[in-house]
């Protein structure tokens, strides 16, 4: 199976990296997103079986104030992954996010539950989605959720507060699940492998807010550092998130694919391999 990666850096690339061993894998050095000329050049050199595009504009913040390159990146690009992969009869793999929810269900959201997106990012996202699905491509949308592994993100940032000794504060009104990228990857594997085609949830079992995510990873951490819960509003950020975004994943059951264990087990696993 040939297999083409894009965001070979990102966290959710490496670890597809790893586990997909792709012919070729790129990084914005290599390709950068923005230019629809350089995707189909790329991918019409690579003639793969497989287009997994693990790249995206995930500053969910500044891209309040950059829709038109968060447009670019999470809409316009995966439209044309779209095209060259239906002409060249490859499977679209492009991950997308609970952020395309607008948080007001309190039950887990199922993949044929009507998108709200609130935020720039969640809607170019959901545009990445409807982009794919118009091309009549062979597709898999992988949503997820929460996502932490290699690189920058909310485990590390929090373990490198605790080192500090600093108080945190941290947001106590969203609700979601954490979800390790390496967890994301075998999953993709799984699907790619049973030649899976639609829209799948891929996040971890469980729910939390992240306040109890953060008390989590001091714990397991040993790391005895005061934590002071927030609201949304007082912690301040730019853009609006969901204030619950649970992901239901039992049409990967369906499918045949072993779901993502619950969070807390999976973290713990994850800062043990990490340590």
């Amino acid at each position: 199976m040939n297999v083409l990666l894009t965001g070979r850096g990102g966290q959710v690339g490496s670890e597809l990296q790893a586990i997909l061993h792709p012919a070729v894998a790129t990084d914005h050095a290599m390709l950068d997103l923005a230019n629809a000329v350089a995707i189909s050049r790329t991918i019409r050199d690579a003639k793969p079986d497989v287009i997994v595009n693990a790249a995206a504009y995930t500053a969910v913040d500044k891209a309040e104030t950059e829709p038109d390159v968060a447009m670019r990146i999470n809409a316009v690009a995966p439209g044309v992954l779209a095209e060259e992969a239906k002409r060249v009869g490859a499977l679209l793999v492009h991950y997308s996010t609970d952020y395309i929810f607008g948080g007001t269900k309190r039950a887990p959201y199922l993949e044929t539950d009507m998108p709200n997106p609130t935020s720039v990012y969640g809607r170019t996202k959901f545009e990445g989605e409807a982009r794919i699905r118009a091309s009549g491509c062979r597709h898999l949308i992988l949503r997820t959720a929460w996502v932490y592994g290699p690189g920058g993100n909310f485990v590390r940032a929090i373990m490198r507060q605790a080192e500090k000794g600093a108080a945190l504060r941290v947001v106590n009104d969203q609700i979601g699940a954490p979800t390790w990228a390496r967890d994301i990857a075998r999953v993709t594997n799984d699907l790619v492998e049973k030649d899976a085609e639609g829209i799948f949830n891929v996040a971890a079992a469980g729910s939390a807010s992240w306040y109890e995510v953060a008390l989590e990873i001091l714990r397991i951490g040993g790391r005895p550092v005061d934590v002071h819960p927030v609201s949304t509003a007082e912690y301040g950020a730019k853009a609006p998130r969901p204030a619950y975004s649970v992901l239901d994943n039992s049409r990967l059951r369906d499918a045949g694919i072993t779901p993502i264990g619950e969070w807390r087990a999976r973290l713990a696993e994850h800062l043990k391999s990490a340590a």
